[in-house]
């Protein structure tokens, strides 16, 4: 599990397709891989990966063709910044959300405004997560726990402080290009209790 907490940003150093997998090489920290071990998880632009093999400057981990695919990891390039996080300790405090490192989809920045000290920006809400994306709640965006500013029929926004812009890949981000999404846990099992709910009701009334 993750909070969606960005410790650090890493740069991918190679991208190796293997039979069925890929491998992916990130560099990171000293610190953050003090005690990274083999087999342990980091989430990469919110996606849960298992690490196989650790230096002292680098990871690698193994990504599945279908995570590959569901993810922009499919358009990674050598030398691009990715957001980087631990999974939570026991004994850790849960500051942003809880984010499970599954994407849902990806989806595309469209409009990017500064206003004030901040940046806004405003994402196409896609059809496959309709309803789980609320004005006020939370999302993670490339593994970024942040709240949902503004709803609307086709997009949501989200506000970037001066901290996220500088310690995330978020504030390079230019328009039209995709991001990993994962929404709220707590949304996604209210959508599928009151999904349940409406199919008894219907059923009640239908005889189905």
């Amino acid at each position: 599990m993750f909070t969606g907490l960005i410790q650090e940003t890493g740069t991918v150093k190679r991208i190796k397709k293997v039979s069925q997998h890929i491998e992916l090489t990130c560099s990171a920290s000293r610190e953050l891989l003090q005690d990274y071990n083999i087999g342990d998880s980091m989430a990469i632009n919110g996606v849960c990966l298992t690490a196989i093999e650790v230096t002292d400057s680098d990871f690698t981990v193994d990504i599945m063709p279908e995570t590959f695919q569901k993810s922009i990891f499919s358009d990674l390039r050598i030398h691009a910044v990715v957001n980087l996080e631990r999974a939570m300790s026991a004994k850790g405090r849960l500051e942003g959300h809880i984010v499970s490192g599954h994407v849902d989809t990806t989806t595309r920045l469209i409009k990017k405004v500064k206003k004030e000290n901040s940046i806004i920006l405003t994402f196409y809400y896609p059809p496959q997560v309709q309803g789980e994306i609320v004005a006020q709640g939370s999302v993670a965006i490339n593994g970024t726990s942040l709240t949902v500013s503004a709803v609307t029929a086709g997009s949501f926004s989200v506000s970037l402080i001066p901290y996220s812009m500088n310690h995330t890949n978020l504030g390079q981000l230019k328009q039209g290009e995709f991001v990993n999404i994962e929404t709220d846990i707590l949304g996604k099992y209210i959508k599928a209790i009151m999904g349940t709910e409406k199919t008894q009701i219907l059923s009640k009334y239908t005889g189905e």
